[in-house]
């Protein structure tokens, strides 16, 4: 399926602002026929660093004091990878890649180790593989209610956990955190998302199972064969789409993706096995 996307950030900015941007289309395999464009005004130079192995790729500039805004546009067909999600299994800790390391430890953001009681209780004794991280995506849309405003910026897993509401960078952050409690590596992804309403950067997560990475969307809100990938890591803290340096106030956000042959918007599919990548022998094959 071809998308259309971007997005247009605005920003009045006080004093001269280094910001680092990873708003673009990751470079994956599955991003078939990619064609962007990303400008700046004031146009200004722009320097570039992409993550060997997992696509991230990370935009700089140097902003001088005044208004400051960035558009980008990308075309892109997705090369979509389904599976049987009742042959996807778990792998053994011991059978693990080495370096799907940092996704089995808890992070900033997602506190595993304090959650690892409560997910042993709720969710080991459920089959495992796929269904299980698919019970774990329909408890957390379950009993975390889905409220603007009801976290920030700072928000981890446990604290989600007992507020028992948030957006879906919280809903991803729970997700990974129980699987990584669990055994089961788990990865923080933001994206385009076909589907959702109203439309903005999303956020879901990948579980590692039979020696592939696969998506789930604990928001059952995206089409997740209509995820377009901005970036991975361990968790929001090292993909933000906008990190700035220096002081400067956002005045404007907009994000868009639309099918490229303008067939209208299918209902939501949530629950689809659905591989980002090709067979991973290590943590970022992509």
């Amino acid at each position: 399926m071809r998308y259309t996307l971007g997005c247009h950030l605005a920003y009045e900015v006080k004093q001269e602002t280094l910001f680092i941007f990873n708003l673009e289309v990751a470079k994956l395999k599955r991003h078939v026929d990619l064609t962007e464009s990303l400008s700046l005004s004031p146009d200004l130079p722009v320097r570039r660093y992409t993550v060997p192995d997992l696509g991230n790729r990370y935009a700089a500039v140097l902003v001088p004091a005044g208004a400051f805004s960035l558009d980008y546009e990308a075309e892109v067909t997705l090369d979509v990878l389904r599976g049987d999600p009742g042959g996807i299994g778990e792998m053994a800790v011991a059978d693990l890649p080495l370096d799907i390391l940092p996704y089995l430890l808890p992070s900033r953001f997602v506190s595993s180790d304090r959650l690892a009681p409560y997910a042993l209780a709720e969710f080991g004794e459920a089959p495992k593989g796929f269904e299980r991280v698919n019970r774990i995506c329909n408890w957390i849309h379950d009993h975390i209610a889905y409220q603007r405003g009801a976290s920030d910026e700072e928000t981890t897993a446990d604290e989600t956990l007992l507020k028992r509401a948030g957006v879906c960078r919280d809903f991803a952050h729970l997700g990974i955190a129980f699987c990584r409690a669990l055994g089961i590596p788990a990865r923080f992804v933001s994206c385009y998302a076909y589907g959702l309403v109203p439309c903005d950067f999303h956020a879901v997560f990948e579980a590692y199972l039979d020696g592939r990475w696969w998506l789930f969307d604990a928001t059952r809100q995206a089409n997740l064969d209509g995820l377009v990938r901005i970036g991975v890591g361990r968790d929001a803290a090292e993909i933000a789409f906008s990190t700035p340096f220096g002081e400067m106030t956002p005045t404007g956000m907009e994000i868009r993706i639309a099918r490229a042959d303008g067939a209208p918007e299918a209902g939501p599919r949530t629950t689809d096995a659905i591989s980002t990548e090709e067979p991973a022998p290590n943590a970022g094959a992509a």
